[in-house]
């Protein structure tokens, strides 16, 4: 009795076993992305301010590629949307006699319901992807670490006061190609996000004074993960 009792263990042992080898040979995470993101500025002209609330949401997906035979790391390769908003002090308007772009930064006496301005950009972002993870372990610690390649294809400036209402969205100075280092870090729903822009949103060729406006983006926030 004693043997066929260890003989059937044994039997439900090596299906357990085989059962898991098969998921794990299949199974993938993180492959769908939500994040928000609050919203700050560097590199930016003298008196530049930001004032209210500067938020973003990014969404899309990252094809995960493991690397190894837990799966546990692996490269991610993905596509995605991200809205941001900026709001501060920065009037951007246009001049009528040579139609270039004037920048000038607004004074503390200036009583405007609106200054800001919102980008509208396409992500691709590239990971290298380290998870506790198992194929039957839903929480777990992961770290993602990459670069994101972004292609700025909307840039819209709108300011609004009692008197005047300007609104552009055909600035020739804007860098459309966007790229910089990417990390998130947590356990389980809630990770930690961080982006930091190499690129500037501005080309040199929008000044203040005689001195380049710049302005790269910061992102901190959450991000949560899917599938």
């Amino acid at each position: 009795m004693s043997i066929l009792f260890l003989t059937s263990c044994l039997l439900a042992q090596e299906e357990v076993v085989l059962y898991e080898e098969d998921v794990d040979s299949l199974y993938r995470e993180d492959q769908v992305y939500v994040g928000v993101t609050f919203n700050l500025i560097s590199n930016k002209p003298t008196d530049f301010k930001q004032n209210g609330l500067s938020a973003g949401i990014q969404a899309g997906v990252i094809r995960d590629f493991p690397i190894n035979k837990r799966r546990n790391k692996a490269i991610g390769l993905g596509i995605g949307l991200a809205v941001d908003t900026y709001n501060q002090n920065l009037f951007i308007d246009e001049a009528i006699t040579d139609m270039v772009t004037n920048y000038e930064i607004l004074d503390d006496q200036v009583d405007e319901d609106v200054n800001r301005f919102t980008t509208y950009t396409l992500e691709f972002p590239i990971e290298y992807r380290w998870r506790t993870s198992t194929p039957t372990k839903y929480s777990f610690w992961r770290i993602h670490a990459g670069l994101k390649l972004g292609y700025l294809f909307r840039f819209k400036s709108t300011f609004q006061d009692n008197n005047l209402n300007v609104v552009r969205t055909d600035l020739p100075e804007v860098n459309s190609f966007q790229y910089g280092p990417s990390f998130s870090f947590g356990y389980g729903a809630f990770n930690f996000q961080g982006y930091y822009g190499l690129s500037t949103l501005l080309n040199d060729e929008a000044q203040i004074d005689a001195s380049s406006v710049n302005l790269q983006v910061i992102r901190l926030g959450l991000v949560f993960y899917f599938l």
